[in-house]
This record gives structure tokens, C-alpha cells and sequence, in this order.
């Protein structure tokens, strides 16, 4: 299920990319990739709450994923020139914390999309 759902988010995100191109403000690319995901058949959470469960204390505060769809896979949307190794790292631990196990890092500030395509995964799938 999760590999599908990351089938259909990669090509969705080439074809965003190729109509607008890189440097516009990561919040359109997020605006206009989750209406084309929904139309794609997914369901699609935006910035969603993050908590952190620590010594049974929960807390909100903090993180928010980009794009959660159909409640198994998170997408970090990022639009600079290049990733850095911190940005996997987060996506890594909203896995964790979330208890998902597929997630990408998409970054639109590439010049070409496949260069900004990070898959993570969390355990395995």
C-alpha cells in the first residue's frame, strides 16, 4: 500500500516541478501537490500535529508534517537550493513518532525533481 501511495506522489511531484520549475515558496508547491494528490485519490492531511510521547507525558508542540496521505505516508516538502543531511534526519523522526514507515523528503529547489527525491523508510515495508 505505502509503495503505491509513493508511486503516485513521485509522479505527481515530477509534473509539478516540470509546469512550474524550481524557487517558488514551498508553501504553493504543499497548496498545489495535496489538491493534485486528492485528485489522484488520496486522502491528504496538511500540516499535521507531530506529538512527542515522552515518560507518558504527550506533547504538540513543535512538529508538523507537510502532507500525511492516506494516514500512511508523510511528505516534507522543501523548496531550497540544496537538501542537507538535517532535513532526512526530521523526516526520519516524524516516522518514528508517528509510527509510519514511508516517507519523502521532496525537494522543489532542485533544478531537476529527481534530484530532490529523498525515500525513507522506517523499519521496513
Amino acid at each position: 500500500m505505502e509503495n503505491e501511495i509513493g508511486t503516485i506522489i513521485v509522479d505527481q511531484a515530477v509534473k509539478l516541478h516540470q509546469a512550474l520549475g524550481p524557487g517558488l515558496l514551498e508553501s504553493v508547491y504543499e497548496a498545489i501537490l495535496a489538491r493534485k494528490l486528492q485528485q489522484a485519490g488520496l486522502e491528504v492531511k496538511r500540516q499535521v500535529p507531530v506529538p512527542i510521547v515522552y515518560d507518558e507525558l504527550s506533547f504538540d508542540e513543535g512538529f508538523r508534517a507537510d502532507l500525511i496521505l492516506n494516514g500512511k505516508v508523510i511528505v516534507e516538502l522543501k523548496s531550497v537550493e540544496k537538501l542537507h543531511p538535517s532535513h532526512k534526519k526530521q523526516l526520519l523522526t516524524y516516522l518514528k513518532l508517528t509510527g509510519m514507515k514511508l516517507g519523502y523528503v521532496l525537494n522543489f529547489g532542485e533544478e531537476l525533481m529527481k534530484q530532490g527525491i529523498v525515500r525513507t523508510i522506517n523499519g521496513t515495508i
